[in-house]
């Protein structure tokens, strides 16, 4: 039988455009397989997010300091980070500020940043204050509202950045593991002198509530809040009667745990002298209103200072019940 020379080429050059056509089905799926795998990269633990990320470069100094880079690669963890900006808040300069300090300091600040499981915003109770143990044994306080999550009066600014061993939630501030009781935090602060001076007036009554297990909100004025109030030194205060004394230190403690971010505006505050004052709470900062300040609020000046029986707020006027 003769073949036709008309089929017998188109038949070619069908099988041609077939092969053609399966070769490049195979090299694009081998193509796509490649870019797959171009594509994913591998999962980053806490200690890499740490060193890639810009604003992270002092954590990151703290963290090598500290001998703890390979810890943050292992286990559950749940990480609050502090920017770069909370660390030069909280006084660490630059990264020769941070090699500057003792190794132990570093090592107990950054675990009480730490806590041993993973814990996602989700997870986090919608309550002020939830006490949570950190690998520095000691609590921090979470407070979760519709507004965000807040620890120890930071406010986390990113939540739930994931890694393999856990999760970052991205804080503006450092926060500072308790070590002292509010008498002696007040003791070691030269600029809160006369307020001490105030407190030994008062007495082992007034002495004994600050220093009990609390938890206290203490609202501590400056040595110029005082002499801005008439109390020139520590001779006037030891001249003043010790009721009235007392009647004006009770008035500056709240017989509760109370950080910036537990606080809100034009709230009537209970204190401990019976009465109460006004919270003051906008984009400024916070403030606090007595009774007796004819419209002249007392601004916090350095907020959430953590006590082991709880917190201080430095403000700038005494309140006058």
């Amino acid at each position: 039988m003769k073949r036709n020379p008309s089929i017998f080429r188109k038949f070619t050059r069908l099988k041609f455009v077939v092969a053609l056509l399966v070769s490049s089905t195979l090299f694009s799926m081998t193509s796509c397989d490649n870019d797959d795998d171009e594509e994913t990269p591998a999962p980053q633990t806490i200690t890499d997010i740490v060193v890639n990320t810009a604003d992270f470069s002092l954590l990151e100094a703290a963290v090598v300091r500290a001998g703890l880079a390979e810890a943050l690669r292992t286990g559950s963890l749940t990480v609050f980070a502090p920017t770069d900006a909370a660390f030069k808040t909280a006084g660490f300069a630059d990264v020769a500020a941070i090699n500057a300090a003792p190794v132990a300091t570093l090592q107990a600040v950054l675990q009480y940043h730490v806590i041993g499981q993973r814990t996602a915003a989700a997870d986090i109770p919608t309550a002020a204050n939830t006490a949570v143990q950190t690998l520095g044994n000691s609590n921090v306080y979470i407070t979760k509202t519709a507004s965000g999550v807040s620890v120890n009066g930071a406010q986390v600014t990113q939540a739930d950045v994931p890694a393999s061993n856990g999760v970052i939630h991205v804080i503006n501030k450092v926060l500072m593991p308790p070590t002292q009781n509010i008498v002696q935090l007040a003791q070691g602060n030269p600029n809160l002198s006369l307020l001490v001076a105030a407190v030994t007036r008062g007495g082992a009554p007034v002495l004994n509530a600050l220093t009990a297990a609390g938890p206290l909100t203490v609202l501590a004025p400056t040595n110029a809040a005082f002499q801005a109030a008439g109390f020139a030194d520590a001779a006037a205060i030891n001249a003043a009667p010790v009721a009235t004394l007392t009647n004006i230190l009770t008035y500056h403690v709240i017989a509760a745990r109370a950080f910036s971010t537990n606080l809100t505006n034009g709230a009537a505050v209970p204190t401990a002298q019976g009465t109460t004052v006004r919270s003051n709470v906008s984009s400024s900062g916070v403030s606090f209103l007595g009774t007796g300040n004819a419209n002249q609020a007392s601004n916090v000046v350095s907020a959430d200072n953590v006590a082991t029986n709880g917190v201080v707020h430095v403000i700038d006027r005494v309140l006058l019940p």
